[in-house]
């Protein structure tokens, strides 16, 4: 009888985790990888942005919409774990184990790479963009 090999944990956690992580902060990090090679001038680069936002700096619903995704492409990453584990004949302490080692590796990976990414495209805005916005605009 042939039983199905069960998916690596590590592997699993860190696709749905960055796949999480990009998708709530593509607001921010896209213009910035955009203006940094030159396909994007910095006035665009902010307002593609600020299209995310309020005009008093706070979450617009964009941003909160990518948010929404963020969290639900973790739990989906969850389920189709949980689904494809179940397909293997393995012991249901280990399965447990495996859900429980997942699940907080896809919220502290997901949240520390969301982190840091928001973190570097708000530098990266401050310190390029926004000069460059600037001068753009004096033009």
């Amino acid at each position: 009888m042939f039983t199905k090999k069960s998916p690596s944990l590590l592997k699993w956690s860190l696709k749905y985790s960055l796949s999480a992580a990009f998708a709530g902060i593509i607001c921010c990090v896209a213009p910035a990888v955009l203006f940094m090679f030159g396909l994007m001038g910095g006035v665009y680069a902010i307002s593609f942005a600020d299209f995310f936002y309020n005009d008093d700096g706070s979450e617009g619903t964009g941003s909160l919409i990518l948010k929404g995704v963020a969290i639900l492409i973790g739990i989906y990453g969850v389920y189709s774990f949980r689904k494809k584990q179940n397909q293997c004949s393995i012991d249901p302490k280990r399965k447990r184990k495996n859900m429980l080692i997942l699940i907080i590796t896809i919220i502290v990976l997901g949240f520390g790479i969301f982190l840091s990414l928001e973190k570097w495209s708000s530098w990266y805005f401050d310190t390029y963009i926004v000069p460059a916005q600037q001068q753009e605009l004096k033009n």
